[in-house]
């Protein structure tokens, strides 16, 4: 393909049909009063029957639905929760706002999530919650994160903000634990324009928290603007997720997709000196970002060639950084070198948008690809 005809690839875009037009036309021209949650209720109900859950409250982000749940568990100050040092802030943000802390563990170097020996050795009597993060898709060890904690009796929460479409040995990323929490932002596999989701299979909890997400307002209630307790807003409206229910509609369509580009990637890439998202045994990688590492004996400079593809219009992603090299966010559990700083200065993620043509992902592979013969002794 002549790259003088490539057009401008962002790194990720949602799919947007006509279904989604309608049911958003539906909801802006008719859900109103009594109907204002029409589309919330039939989201939810579709999203919680997807992951095969028994509740689902649909909320403003992926990060209000960790806010919601890790409050309705009683996070504050004092405590600890145990994450990965590789993570968005989105997930250390709530547990700093409960006043709590985020005690951070390496990443495995072939998963890039939360190695479970360290999860182990990093908890205290101070430990109150584990944060599951199922980054770029790929899976967390799940199994060994549950027995640690029905050991200590300490919680497993899910970040399965970038895990629609992973499942673990037949489970799908986001049900196992006590409570997980997805992400809908437009970057994201299925897409509300902004939102999220908390699910759980725990009926107290998630009546504490259908209470904590509407101003404290407990189902039921008949006394009219009387709150129960002091909550929070974090509500999706209607017209979001109309959005969300056409998504619904279309889901495994957009996961096939999803992992159909990211096996384009792989196999143009696949004798370069770099790791991609893995897909262990018995378990589905949903790959909403293909990814990957390159290896340590590599001479691979990460800014060399984002400004290579930028040259040619294309947008990629620099892995995330270690949130323990940001200021006030929490802490390391050891002092030992970690994995994740390795990683974020050696890997990218790769464009991923709906619609990418196999012309353009055989561009962008030529690309790094060049790059990498370029980078040999």
């Amino acid at each position: 393909m002549n790259k003088n005809k490539l057009r401008k690839i962002p790194y990720t875009k949602p799919s947007i049909t006509e279904l989604e037009v309608q049911y958003a036309t539906d909801a802006a021209a008719n859900g109103w009063g009594e109907r204002c949650y029409d589309y919330i209720v039939r989201f939810e109900e579709s999203f919680k029957a997807h992951l095969g859950v028994n509740y689902a409250i649909a909320t403003s982000s992926c990060t209000g639905a960790l806010h919601l749940g890790m409050h309705a568990l009683g996070i504050g100050p004092g405590d600890e929760v145990i994450m990965a040092d590789t993570n968005w802030i989105a997930t250390a943000a709530p547990i700093v706002h409960l006043g709590a802390t985020p005690v951070f563990v390496d990443i495995l170097p072939d998963s890039w999530c939360l190695d479970p020996e360290q999860v182990e050795e990093a908890i205290t009597p101070k430990t109150k919650a584990i944060v599951a993060v199922h980054l770029y898709g790929n899976l967390c060890d799940m199994d060994a994160l549950m027995a640690i904690g029905e050991r200590h009796g300490i919680p497993v929460i899910e970040d399965a903000a970038e895990a629609v479409g992973s499942t673990y040995h037949g489970k799908r990323a986001g049900s196992m634990g006590l409570f997980g929490a997805f992400s809908f932002h437009g970057t994201k596999t299925i897409t509300t324009g902004e939102g999220g989701m908390f699910v759980t299979n725990d009926p107290d909890l998630y009546e504490h928290v259908l209470t904590l997400s509407n101003h404290g307002r407990a189902r039921g209630q008949i006394k009219q603007f009387w709150p129960d307790m002091v909550g929070f807003k974090y509500k999706m409206s209607n017209v979001q997720a109309a959005i969300g229910c056409a998504q619904m509609v279309r889901i495994q369509d957009l996961i096939d997709e999803k992992r159909s580009i990211f096996h384009l990637y792989s196999n143009a890439l696949s004798k370069l000196p770099l790791d991609m998202n893995p897909e262990p045994s018995g378990c589905v990688n949903g790959y909403w970002m293909p990814t990957f590492v390159a290896n340590r004996n590599s001479k691979f400079s990460r800014d060399v060639l984002l400004l290579k593809l930028k040259s040619q219009g294309i947008d990629a992603r620099v892995f995330f950084w270690p949130l323990s090299t940001v200021n006030g966010v929490g802490r390391k559990a050891f002092d030992f070198p970690y994995f994740s700083s390795y990683a974020a200065n050696s890997a990218l993620n790769l464009p991923s948008s709906f619609g990418l043509s196999y012309d353009e992902i055989s561009s962008i592979s030529a690309i790094v690809a060049d790059y990498f013969l370029s980078i040999e002794d």
